[in-house]
This record gives C-alpha cells, structure tokens and sequence, in this order.
C-alpha cells in the first residue's frame, strides 16, 4: 500500500468564501500515482471546513444566508467564546455545519464522485493563511 500527503494553503482576502479545490485534489491524486484507495481532504483550521456538493453559484449564496442566520457573525458580544478578545465564534459554528473534511473513493486513478459532486474549501474567518491537509492511501 502507498501512501501520499500534501498540503495546500489558502488566503482568502475576506472574512468568507467558498473555493472549489477538486482540480488541486485531482492534481495531487495524480501525483501520487495512487489508482485504487482512499483519499482524505481535511480542513487544518477550526474556523475552515471542506465539504461536497454542486457548483453552483446560487447554491454557495444560499449557504452564506444560510449559515449567517444559524451563526451571525453580529454582534460579537453574543458568543461567550469571544469574550476572550477573538470576534470569529460565529466561524467555529459554521465550520462545525459546513464539516471538517471529506473521504472520496479513488477507483482507476479518479475520484469517485456521484453527479455533480465537487470538493470546496470554506472560510469563515479569512485574511489569513491556513492549510487543507491532503492525504490518500491505497494501491
């Protein structure tokens, strides 16, 4: 069995965003020369996650709505967490939603998706660096 581990950073220049990022996980399943496996994405930050779904422009706004009614971002004093100095409690809560990383199957050295099925990096609290862990395992 290989095994294969990348890291990939991401600085989005506002407080949040959505980036599909398949192209970078296919690159790095190329690189591994992996055909058969398990290939891991996983946010390496609490207020980022990484999940599933569909392209779609509409789609990632409802999400923003989404998420901001669940977990608004104001006003900050609403959140014992950031009573420590932070202002970012709301990201923990839309990260803990969004998830924390996802599995993908790798058959005949592709991933293998269901229809419309693409992988996004989400941020919550952006302006700064932070990593997607990239791991894959298999034959």
């Amino acid at each position: 069995m290989k095994s294969y581990r990348k890291e990939l950073w991401f600085n989005l220049p506002a407080r949040r965003g959505f980036i599909n990022i398949t192209s970078q996980v296919e690159e790095c399943l190329r690189e591994s020369g992996i055909q058969s496996g398990l290939l891991l994405v996983n946010a390496m930050h609490i207020t980022a996650s990484v999940f599933i779904n569909d392209d779609e422009s509409g789609l990632h706004h409802d999400y923003e709505k989404w998420l901001e009614k669940l977990a608004p971002h104001e006003p900050v004093g609403q959140y014992r967490h950031n009573d420590t100095g932070e202002d970012n409690a709301d990201a923990h809560m839309k990260r803990q939603v969004m998830g924390r990383e996802v599995v993908v199957a790798v058959t005949n050295g592709q991933l293998d998706f269901g229809t419309w099925e693409q992988i996004f990096y989400g941020e919550f609290d952006g302006k700064r660096k932070k990593r997607v862990l990239v791991k894959i395992i298999g034959e």
